[in-house]
């Protein structure tokens, strides 16, 4: 497209994304070993490697969730069985039980599953969501008054209650009896309630340890209902209210996550859930060919370990894995992720949560679609209100803030008339963009600040928080969110105290957004059979991420703005002669368009479906210039040398012949010389070549500095020019 053409913005710059790419290292003999031994590929078993998987017994089981031995959740969670009295003494007397849930997708599909399982039990069960405008995150005083005066006997929380010390000390003093089951933080000082349900509680090898709300919640309610011998009927809708909150949460998909989720997405797409229904017709998605153990064959799948010692529980939430040899239908994560919980999670954020407790408890098609509907139109509204809001958040940045987040090393962001249920969406893709950790907030009147905060790997969001205390009212989160309020007053302090915290923890070199990379491949590599070998790792999530890789030197054939701002591509390779092309897709990356010519590629597979046809496009997450290695590395008469920084340290580096072809040499200050050869992973570190030692390049401490060389050589004349073009 002609410079003349190109949209406003880009006319003035053309950038990349500021990212820094940390290539997991390659460890080629354990891979090839760990392949032999799963009877998968070598590129499947260094995938496995990089998330902590390297024995056969291990691999197994990851691969196999069935054939763990669960133990039983009553000798894993201590108020489990007190819990399931509690209810079943309710039930038996009639007496009235209250669930207090929350208003994001795990709190709402907490509710609506022990509302559905209890009310089949036979419960006289009602709930109550706090508003997130007006009472924020948890259950109050307010909700226990009321909770009393209509003759509430029993009061159960789902993803939260753990830190509501005051609340339920109040529903004791007024004799309710308490049941909380969360999986938050533990705080210093439990709330007195009967029961306290809560992962954070048990054995951190517990299978079990990463359960979201709604896992307790499930958990809870298949407890109670084999006690009660009521179990027909009721796992299959508690196992889609489970999947759909368990991923929406973000969740890590290990464990019985990973074993229950990876049941659940088989099963959505013939959910007699109505309101799953609804939703899955509202969004859009696609029903295609899954993924799990029959794509592999695995007829024997799911019957070991169903010996004596497997208890009720875990027995009875077996489900037969098909042994057909067409693939089941099936849903995958990101489709819930991407389509299904953005659905759920907009009416918690800008709507009435009821909506979505009535959508997953009806089982009435006709209301189902009506309120999917809702849902429907309510999530456009939300993304319009984050859109608004992150342009006006990236202008005030780019006028104000621009040229001091080096120094600050931390965002800052406070605005009038934002919406404070969206601005968490929009303090993420700052942080994305601008790779700094990211507080933004919003006006609730004159005198009082609401906020949200989004992390980095190497800055603990509550650590920060905490830091700031005695600037703050109410604040909490984790290692990489938080939410927080203060007086309207003590806003600049907050800056320079959040500043003071980000000096104390990060380095200028941490103030990009990290991409993790798995390994690199051809794009000859890319094809359906590779495609359905990743299957097996399904699926895929916090954990347990989607494979990324990367490309050296692709070339970019076509190139054009779709949709919202997105990137269309047509990407090419050329090896033996013989170039492979490839479509991708940038989602978001108007900002960089158009692209240069020749580029380092960072992505994921995706399948698309269009006009009966499958095909395999790249999801692009990152790109770098390339560095046309077989240009620069062509051997020459006479060595390549440039000077360069690189974090704040002078550099010699060039290309030299070595026998048929040529090397890179990098020496610092101190004499070492860093030496690598084009399409090895394995180079060599010391004074001489000898006794050097030798090392992983792909480590991002060798990776950055050889791109960095390589970057100068280029610019410097080391063997062609225009690297843009």
């Amino acid at each position: 497209m002609p410079e003349n053409h190109l949209p406003e913005p880009v006319k003035h710059r053309r950038r990349l994304p500021n990212q820094r790419w940390q290539i997991a290292p390659q460890q080629t003999e354990l891979a090839q070993n760990l392949a032999v031994a799963t009877k998968t590929t070598p590129i499947i078993s260094q995938l496995l490697i990089n998330r902590g998987i390297d024995t056969p017994e291990q691999a197994q089981a990851f691969l196999n969730p069935e054939s763990l031995i669960l133990p039983s959740p009553l000798e894993e969670f201590p108020d489990l069985a007190v819990s399931v009295e509690l209810l079943q003494e309710a039930i038996a007397y009639q007496h009235k039980i209250a669930i207090c849930g929350d208003y994001d997708a795990d709190g709402m599909t907490s509710t609506a599953l022990l509302l559905r399982s209890l009310r089949t039990l036979g419960a006289n069960v009602n709930y109550a969501i706090p508003s997130r405008m007006h009472e924020g995150y948890g259950i109050n005083k307010r909700i226990v008054e009321e909770f009393h005066s209509e003759g509430v006997g029993l009061i159960l929380t789902v993803d939260n209650g753990i830190s509501a010390f005051e609340p339920i000390a109040r529903a004791r003093e007024l004799n309710l009896k308490v049941i909380v089951t969360d999986h938050h933080d533990i705080p210093q000082k439990l709330p007195p309630a009967n029961a306290i349900l809560n992962p954070k509680l048990i054995a951190e090898s517990s299978p079990y340890r990463g359960v979201a709300g709604v896992g307790v919640a499930y958990i809870l309610a298949v407890s109670l209902a084999q006690q009660l011998g009521k179990m027909q009927g009721l796992i299959q809708p508690m196992l889609a209210l489970f999947t759909l909150g368990t991923i929406a949460d973000l969740a890590p998909l290990t464990g019985v996550n990973r074993r229950w989720v990876k049941r659940g997405l088989k099963h959505l797409p013939t959910s007699k859930l109505p309101g799953v229904q609804a939703l899955i017709q509202m969004a859009g998605v696609q029903i295609q060919g899954g993924h799990g153990d029959a794509e592999r064959g695995r007829g024997d799948t799911g019957t070991r370990g169903r010996g004596d010692t497997e208890s009720l529980f875990t027995a009875s939430l077996r489900l037969p894995i098909s042994a057909s040899p067409s693939p089941p239908k099936s849903l995958k994560p990101e489709d819930i992720g991407f389509r299904l919980g953005p659905r759920i999670n907009a009416i918690g954020r800008i709507a009435d949560p009821q909506i979505v407790i009535e959508l997953l408890t009806t089982d009435d098609m006709g209301i189902a679609l009506e309120k999917a509907m809702q849902c429907e139109a309510i999530n456009q509204q939300r993304q319009q209100i984050c859109e608004q809001i992150e342009q006006e958040a990236i202008a005030t940045v780019e006028t104000h803030h621009i040229t001091s987040l080096q120094d600050d090393r931390v965002l800052v962001i406070v605005q009038q008339n934002w919406h404070h249920g969206v601005i968490g969406i929009v303090a993420s893709r700052l942080v994305e963009r601008y790779g700094v950790p990211v507080f933004i907030g919003t006006y609730e009147n004159e005198e009082h600040i609401r906020g949200s905060a989004r992390g980095i790997p190497e800055f603990h969001v509550f650590e920060a928080l905490e830091y700031c205390h005695k600037l703050l009212g109410k604040f909490g989160g984790h290692k990489a969110a938080g939410g927080f309020s203060l007086p309207a007053e003590n806003l600049q302090k907050l800056r320079s105290h959040l500043s003071e915290f980000a000096n104390q923890c990060l380095e200028p070199q941490h103030l990009k957004p990290l991409l993790k990379i798995d390994t690199q491949i051809s794009l000859n590599q890319i094809e359906q059979q590779l495609y359905q070998q990743l299957n097996i790792l399904h699926p895929c999530g916090i954990d347990n991420p989607d494979p990324i890789f990367w490309t050296a030197n692709v070339q970019v054939i076509e190139q054009q703005i779709v949709g919202k701002g997105h990137i269309k591509l047509t990407l090419a390779q050329t090896i033996d002669h013989q170039q492979y092309k490839l479509k991708a897709i940038a989602w978001r990356w108007r900002d960089y368009f158009p692209l240069p010519s020749r580029l380092d590629i960072a992505y994921k597979l995706r399948e698309n479906y269009f006009n009966g046809n499958t095909t395999i496009e790249l999801e692009l997450l990152g790109v770098r210039l390339a560095t046309h290695p077989q240009k620069l590395f062509a051997s020459p008469s006479t060595p390549s040398s440039t000077t360069f920084e690189y974090n704040q340290r002078q550099y010699i580096c060039g290309i030299y012949a070595n026998g048929s072809g040529s090397e890179l040499r990098i020496k610092n200050p101190e004499g070492k010389v860093l030496v690598m050869q084009p399409g090895h992973i394995i180079g060599l570190l010391g004074t001489n070549r000898e006794t050097s030692q030798q090392v992983d390049i792909s480590q991002p401490q060798y990776d950055n500095i050889i791109q960095a060389a390589l970057k100068a050589l280029s610019v410097n004349g080391g063997g062609f020019t225009d690297i843009t073009n």
